[in-house]
């Protein structure tokens, strides 16, 4: 008999976090452990990491749920395939998909063992380092110029900036600073919708004069024509992220790649609905001869482990945002960490785990 049970946790920043949507000083997430009664010594944990004013799960409503999941789990089949998997987390929570997420985490996890061994990755086997760019948090003008002096200094050489929050003139003054850093530097931005879409052509233009890899989401997502208007005619090409978000339907994700025809798409799986939607936005993608990468959604370390095992499949990996394990205060020790600008994984570290206490 499967058994279901969840925990409550608080992710706490180390310094406030802001994006075009607000600040943010915590993160609430959900862990979850299931197991079969009849396994014994086996079971699986999964991480619930919703976030405000960006999924689309009902998040007041999710300790209720997870309430109600803990006598429904009890009527239905353990999964032995990857498949009995997705197709139990989708049955479970339809319209959740940070816990469809959880529960595919710790659905696999059990099915191997409770080793924290989601996928059976070249990542997991330390043949593959997987390449993060370098996350710089909206701040001001200061904070934002000493995030990049310090991962210069590490050693980056690709750079995400959240632009938006700011007045544009400083933001431009921003991205001239790191282009001056260095001309070989990969320069990525993320508006988050922050561009209205009269004003966005005129702006990607100026920023276009710093030789921009590209931009996620400049405007904001439900308006296909003017996005489509703006991959034609932008010098920066084009990736969409909160665009992909309640996408969950085949023909819906085809027609919305078919129609704006980006250069780029991004995922995070715990707000795409897990690891199979993320699968089939990639085969898709790869169809239409769109690249994509793979970002966090600020989980905590034990979801960014997976989401690194997720990613350790695929052959000839661009920089992903997997770089955030370090923004918390009271973070979990993982075998999955940030070693310079790369994710590596390690067999000699450990998985400190929500349910040890």
């Amino acid at each position: 008999m499967l058994r279901l049970e969840y925990k409550p946790y608080t992710l706490n920043f180390k310094f406030i976090a802001i994006t075009s949507r607000g600040p943010m000083k915590k993160r609430k997430v959900w862990f979850l452990r299931v197991w079969d009664t009849s396994s014994l010594g086996s079971s699986g944990i999964g991480e619930v990491a919703p976030l405000h004013d960006l999924s689309i799960d009902p998040i007041d409503k999710i300790p209720q749920k997870l309430r109600e999941l803990v006598s429904e789990i009890e009527y239905h089949e353990t999964p032995n395939s990857i498949q009995q998997v997705y197709a139990l987390a989708k049955t479970l929570a339809s319209i959740y998909p940070s816990i469809r997420m959880g529960l595919e985490m710790a659905f696999l996890d059990m099915m191997q063992s409770s080793m924290r061994q989601w996928f059976k990755s070249p990542f997991i086997q330390s043949k593959i380092q997987i390449k993060t760019n370098g996350l710089i948090w909206m701040g001001d003008e200061i904070f934002m110029r000493d995030q990049i002096q310090e991962k210069i200094n590490l050693g980056f050489d690709c750079f995400k900036l959240k632009i938006g929050a700011l007045d544009f003139k400083k933001e431009l003054q921003l991205v001239s600073f790191l282009r001056k850093l260095s001309s070989k530097i990969i320069i990525r931005l993320d508006a988050n919708g922050a561009f209205t879409p009269r004003e966005a052509l005129d702006k990607l233009n100026e920023l276009s004069e710093f030789n921009i890899h590209s931009i996620e989401q400049p405007i904001q997502k439900g308006q296909w024509k003017n996005m489509n208007d703006l991959c034609k005619l932008s010098k920066i090409p084009i990736a969409l992220d909160e665009e992909l978000i309640g996408i969950e339907e085949n023909l819906n994700k085809k027609a919305l790649l078919d129609q704006i025809k980006p250069a780029y798409i991004i995922l995070k799986p715990s707000l795409l609905g897990g690891f199979m939607e993320s699968d089939q936005w990639i085969e898709l993608a790869e169809d239409r001869n769109i690249g994509w990468w793979v970002t966090s959604a600020l989980e905590s370390n034990l979801g960014l482990n997976a989401i690194s095992q997720f990613v350790g499949q695929y052959p000839n990996l661009s920089y992903q945002g997997l770089g955030t394990g370090s923004l918390y205060l009271n973070n979990f020790a993982s075998r999955a960490s940030l070693t310079g600008l790369k994710m590596t994984y390690s067999e000699t570290d450990f998985d400190e785990l929500p349910f040890d206490n």
